[in-house]
This record gives C-alpha cells, structure tokens and sequence, in this order.
C-alpha cells in the first residue's frame, strides 16, 4: 500500500476536522476523494505530504512512519499540485528550475511533452500562460523532482471544459505509465471519468471506499444526499 491511516484524529476550532478510524491508499492507478465542502478532502491530501500534522494517529507510506521522513525528501517523493496554479516569476523553464535547479533544456523539454507542451514554451513567461497551461506547467515542476506518486487538490476547478480534459488526459497518462495519482475534486462527473478507485468524505470521516460505481448504489443517507446535490 501507498499510504495506510489509523484511528486518524484532526481537530480545529470549530471541533474535528478528520476522524479517519482506518483507510489504505493502493500504490496504483487514480484514487480520487470526493465528497461535498468542507468534507476534509483536502485536508486529508495535505497530511500526505506534512503540509498538516494529525493530533493522533498513524500514517504510513510504503509500510514506514510518515513522521521518520525528512520533510525535504517526503515532499520530492510525493509531488502536489494545488487548485490554484502557483507561477514563480521569469519564464516556464525558470518554474522547472526552482524543483530542479540543475535541469537542463533537453529535460526540462521532455517534462514538458509528458504534460502536453512543447519545448517553445520553456521561453515563454509564466505569467502569461493561459490557466490550463500555467496548470500543466505546474505538473511538470511536480515531476521533475522524480517523485513516487502526485497529490492533486481539485487543480482544475477553476479552468474551462477544455483545459479540463486536457489535465485529466494527463493524469490518466501518468497513471497508465506507472505513477499513482491522488486527486481531491467534489464533483462525481469527474469522478466517474478519471478514478479506479473512490474515498467519499463526509464530515471529515470516510463514508465509502471502493469502485466508483460503487457509491452509486450506496444507501447511506449522507452518501444519498451528496449525490442528490451533485444533480440539483
């Protein structure tokens, strides 16, 4: 397994925040956490990499003690990518070198071509790439650390359709190629196209995992009315 929680405890003003008993996290494939806001989903992705620190509770990553990692070589290991594309100033390839300082032209071009781009945008400013390109670029940052696996927090919620599918045929490509994917987004429609396998938070426990076509036939009130809002 790629990540396994135990009895997972996480509280915040306003009272739990996480309350994950147990949950494992296949080392394969797409595993998307869905639920409705404020569920936990994202925050269960940021306890991934350490961005959040559980109050009690074991995490483990391929069978060791999240907390024996050294931060710096957990978070190459485990790229993110947020829901807001986050541009370093200067051009694409200047974005590349603050994961890799030392990437040279012809790498940074095939990280490039993994996430759809061609080698003409290492020139271009990030500042002036469109949403789903400036996305794109962001995955490739997260790649060129080499990581195991990549965390993603809903990062197409605020593109167009197009865009959309284009970071999703990416995702899916990377998966294919062998690197788990762990991807946060509240919509089922999205769900359906990209997972193999579904985490449904609701008020920060986990209400289901398994098949995405799975929690369409579940008939736990909760489960029923977050699907019931997702077609309202």
């Amino acid at each position: 397994m790629l990540f396994s929680f135990e009895n997972i405890q996480l509280h915040g003003v306003g009272g739990p925040r996480l309350a994950v008993r147990h949950l494992q996290i296949p080392a394969d494939g797409m595993s998307v956490i869905v639920g409705p806001s404020g569920a936990g989903k994202s925050t269960l992705l940021r306890l991934c990499n350490r961005l959040e620190v559980a109050d009690s509770g074991a995490i483990e990553f391929h069978g060791v003690d999240l907390n024996a990692t050294p931060v710096l070589d957990l978070r190459r290991a485990v790229g993110m990518v947020f829901q807001e594309p986050v541009r370093f100033g200067g051009t694409v390839l200047d974005n590349l070198r603050e994961a890799d300082g030392l990437i040279n032209d012809e790498a940074a071009r095939m990280l490039l071509e993994r996430v759809g781009l061609d080698g003409s945008f290492l020139s271009r400013l990030a500042d002036e790439l469109s949403g789903g390109e400036a996305q794109r670029m962001c995955i490739a940052r997260a790649l060129a650390t080499g990581p195991e696996l990549l965390l993603m927090d809903e990062p197409t919620s605020s593109l167009d359709p197009a865009a959309t599918q284009l970071i999703e045929q990416q995702a899916i490509a990377l998966t294919e190629a062998g690197m788990p994917v762990l991807w946060v987004t509240h919509d089922t429609a999205q769900m359906q196209r990209i997972a193999s396998r579904v985490i449904c938070l609701i008020d920060g426990a986990v209400a289901y995992e398994g098949p995405a076509s799975g929690l369409f036939d579940s008939q736990e009130p909760e489960i029923v009315a977050f699907l019931a809002e997702q077609t309202s």
